[in-house]
């Protein structure tokens, strides 16, 4: 749909877009999509200086969208990618912002960054101290792949052995991990909005807790509509694409349109 509102997708830290394989159906026939990738990982764009800050990730998003002629789109991201929608909102190029469980919603330092920063740093030792073979057998089992993303996931198992295996990759191939999981930023008040902005916290998040890290998200966003995505882990694309994608339409307006998407 070259006519249609563009809808920009950023993913989180350690993965790439293709996190939003399953969504994207259900998107296109209202957007034009444009899935980034972000600065340090696998595919995209070299950092130029260390330690690379958010607010580097958010300028080569917006470089991004320069080179695509995209002035403002309507913008969703999950975890690092929420919290970049979010700048993105503030910095005037979003239509709108779903910031799907965001990073950044914590009090730097504090507990409520440390807890899910440990998590993640655990993916990543897995990940490097799994030799390639036996993980590439062990993946073939859908009760390993639900163990592996369990920190992530509820149903990591819906994944497949290859998609698991592109998943490890992207994490291991992140050049920007430690930068970012070592980050004393944190997301700044924003109120008023810049324009329409939703919350939309997974329910079962072992990562960024709803209770936890989505409180302090509403205190800092108090006028941003926030819901609470039911049966769904941190990345709630895996669990339910066909919720995540309800949830970006009714934030962009597309939803009122009509039609289901896929």
């Amino acid at each position: 749909m070259d006519d249609a509102e563009p809808l920009v997708l950023l993913h989180a830290l350690g993965m790439s877009p293709r996190v939003w394989d399953g969504v994207r159906p259900w998107l296109e026939p209202h957007h034009r999509v444009e899935a980034l990738t972000a600065l340090g990982h696998r595919g995209g764009p070299a950092p130029t200086r260390r330690p690379v800050t958010i607010g580097d990730l958010v300028d080569a998003a917006e470089r991004a969208l320069d080179e695509r002629r995209v002035g403002q789109a309507h913008v969703a991201g999950n975890s690092l990618g929420g919290w970049m929608a979010i700048e993105l909102a503030r910095r005037g190029r979003a239509l709108t912002a779903c910031a799907l469980s965001p990073a950044g919603s914590w009090t730097a330092g504090s507990v409520e960054q440390t807890a899910g920063v440990r998590k993640i740093r655990r993916a990543i030792l897995s990940a490097r101290l799994s030799g390639p073979l036996p993980m590439s057998l062990l993946l073939r089992s859908a009760l390993v792949r639900r163990l592996t993303f369990r920190d992530f996931a509820r149903h990591g198992d819906r994944l497949t052995a290859a998609q698991v295996a592109e998943a490890t990759r992207d994490l291991l191939d992140c050049a920007v991990a430690d930068d970012v999981l070592s980050t004393s930023e944190e997301i700044a008040p924003l109120d008023p909005l810049p324009c329409p902005v939703t919350l939309a916290w997974s329910g079962d998040d072992a990562v960024l807790p709803v209770a936890v890290n989505g409180a302090v998200a509403r205190a800092r966003l108090p006028q941003a509509r926030f819901v609470v995505l039911g049966g769904v882990g941190h990345v709630p694309m895996i669990d339910d694409p066909e919720q995540v994608a309800g949830t970006i339409l009714e934030t962009t307006g597309a939803a009122a349109e009509g039609g289901d998407g896929a």
